[in-house]
């Protein structure tokens, strides 16, 4: 388990305390088609913490090639019809090119500076010299509307039940998932970023903003720098 990370509930739980059962019964959202309106058809993407393949798999059936990373095993082994790689994103080196890198699930705002550093040199040495990477942020009031919950149409409760800052701009973020017939809980650090402070990191990693894809700022499209 990697240090300020935790998780409890039924089933194998990664070093970041993600649990490997829960995000098997987790729906997919809006992000496969947030991704393929902003990429081109039949594009070969990177996805980087891939986990299960929840959007993974979305992106095979409308006719995208993924080569999926993830660092746990355990999730890795749920997914189905991409090549996939097992290792922490930030040591990732494929020696390859993509048209697509994608680093969703907020993991920009690891809590770890160095490791978040490491996420986007990543995805600058994957992506080809045309193609673009997609990253998902934090919203604006992640930190500030807190605590806050929904009930999924499908019948479960996501809770951010607290976010508490613990030093050097890092939360320690408290989640609950609570389904009818068990409940898992995720502790985790993240560095919530401010807009310039985002892009000053893409810079650094030899990015650049392209677009801006949600009206909430959340997903980004970005390409390398000339």
């Amino acid at each position: 388990m990697r240090e300020g990370y935790d998780g409890t509930g039924p089933g194998a739980i990664t070093p970041d305390g993600c649990a490997v059962e829960l995000y098997t019964r987790l729906p997919v959202g809006d992000e496969p088609d947030v991704i393929a309106a902003a990429v081109p058809a039949g594009a070969h993407i990177l996805e980087l913490g891939s986990g299960v393949g929840r959007v993974t798999h979305a992106l095979l059936e409308r006719g995208f090639t993924v080569t999926a990373v993830d660092e746990s095993t355990e999730m890795l082994a749920h997914v189905r019809g991409a090549r996939t790689i097992c290792g922490p994103i930030e040591d990732l080196d494929l020696g390859e090119r993509f048209d697509v890198v994608m680093l969703a699930s907020f993991l920009v705002h690891n809590g770890d500076v160095e490791v978040s550093r490491g996420m986007l040199r990543a995805c600058a040495r994957h992506v080809a010299e045309s193609g673009c990477v997609l990253i998902q942020r934090e919203g604006g009031d992640y930190h500030a509307n807190v605590p806050r919950e929904r009930v999924d149409p499908s019948g479960f409760t996501v809770r951010i039940a607290s976010s508490e800052p613990v030093g050097d701009g890092v939360h320690s973020v408290r989640a609950e998932y609570v389904f009818p017939d068990a409940a898992w809980t995720q502790t985790f650090l993240a560095r919530p970023l401010t807009k310039e402070q985002f892009e000053q990191a893409l810079a650094e990693a030899g990015l650049e903003v392209d677009a801006y894809l949600t009206p909430d700022g959340m997903w980004v499209r970005a390409v390398p720098v000339a």
